[in-house]
């Protein structure tokens, strides 16, 4: 235990010395260090989210807003990867945003929730840009099931969440009570407006996850607007390259293979699988299908596409093993020497369920 928290200490030292020799350029000492941290926190007055004033000549406001934001500023390792994310991602937000006529801040809720990561999820169920939970990412027409799952799409989700805060922002008459909404639920809030007999956000008692969210948002704000403010001096090249694609259209009356779907765009599985986040597993579901592709790609896709599905319809070489007692999927894979894995991808068996005998199992020999 005294070791780790010995380590724990070091490490704080190490990133607090180098926040203060990149912002102020100097050796650092204890006494430009409080200095540093000091001023980081003098920031041109007033704030606001949304265009709607934060009352920071509240002390109790400003100590909770000085709070987030200096605890955003010491994980710089997380700053440095939101600066660099947000080329690939923000335009998209952005523009998305202003066609609906919604405020520009709001593209920060996203950096808050999911550190702009398709695939962020929590304990409680959230997942994606922007953070859904099932039952509420469904009720703004995200499609999520055991195959597509559009909370990791960035167009579909933004799309629900601008809805989606669209009906918050009718509801509360407030950007900033509709982030609040948005991370606690509008029916929590609307309960705690009237227990409290207060719609003002920042003198209502929330969850404090809640109490904090907006300030963490203001926080994001402030950083990725100035950040060579900071100390954060990235050069164009040090950013992450903004998206590149094209969009195809598959229709397929039966399930098909992404690999199909990579070698009809000259590309590689992995590349498809990111540029889809959404799709979950190792085939596309029976239907139409938008799909990304890398840019370029889609000049000759559908009549390659075409071609490797009737090649591949020609060429199966399958069986269908049926299972028999005291059989399992480990032996049923060492019978025909395939891997566990690749036997478990082509029936997309689901490892909670047992097999049974007389189960059909597809098998592709010499594979």
């Amino acid at each position: 235990m005294f070791k780790l928290t010995k380590w724990l200490f070091y490490v704080f030292l190490f990133q607090t010395l180098l926040f203060c020799s990149s912002a102020l350029g100097e050796t650092s000492q204890p006494a430009i260090l409080s200095e540093s941290l000091i001023s980081s926190l003098k920031l041109a007055a007033p704030h606001d989210f949304c265009g709607e004033t934060v009352p920071i000549d509240s002390m109790e406001v400003k100590e909770r807003f000085e709070k987030e934001f200096l605890l955003s500023l010491w994980d710089r390792a997380q700053v440095v990867l939101w600066l660099k994310r947000s080329k690939r991602y923000l335009p998209y937000i952005e523009k998305m945003l202003k066609k609906n006529g919604l405020p520009d801040d709001l593209k920060y809720v996203a950096v808050a929730e999911s550190a702009l990561r398709p695939h962020a999820g929590s304990n409680k169920g959230a997942m994606g840009f922007w953070q859904f939970m099932r039952q509420t990412g469904r009720q703004y027409g995200l499609t999520i099931n055991s195959r597509i799952d559009e909370r990791r799409n960035l167009f579909a989700s933004t799309g629900a969440a601008i809805k989606y805060f669209k009906d918050l922002h009718e509801e509360f008459g407030s950007w900033t009570l509709a982030a609040a909404a948005y991370n606690m639920g509008e029916k929590g809030l609307m309960s705690e407006i009237l227990e409290q007999q207060t719609d003002d956000y920042y003198q209502l008692y929330l969850p404090l996850e809640t109490q904090r969210f907006l300030f963490r948002i203001l926080s994001i704000k402030i950083i990725l607007s100035e950040p060579e403010k900071f100390g954060f001096k990235l050069q164009k090249d040090d950013y992450y390259r903004p998206l590149a694609f094209d969009k195809v259209r598959i229709k397929s009356v039966g399930e098909v293979p992404i690999w199909i779907v990579a070698q009809a765009a000259r590309t590689r599985f992995k590349v498809i699988k990111d540029l889809n986040p959404e799709i979950r597993g190792h085939y596309l579901a029976s239907g139409t299908h938008e799909i990304l592709v890398p840019e370029g790609a889609s000049a000759g896709f559908q009549k390659r596409y075409k071609l490797l599905v009737k090649r591949s319809s020609l060429g199966k070489n399958e069986r269908i093993y049926v299972v028999r007692k005291g059989d399992n999927l480990s032996s049923i894979a060492e019978k025909f020497n395939i891997p566990l894995a690749v036997l478990i991808i082509w029936n997309r068996i689901d490892l909670k369920q047992s097999i049974h005998p007389g189960d059909r199992i597809i098998v592709h020999p010499g594979k």
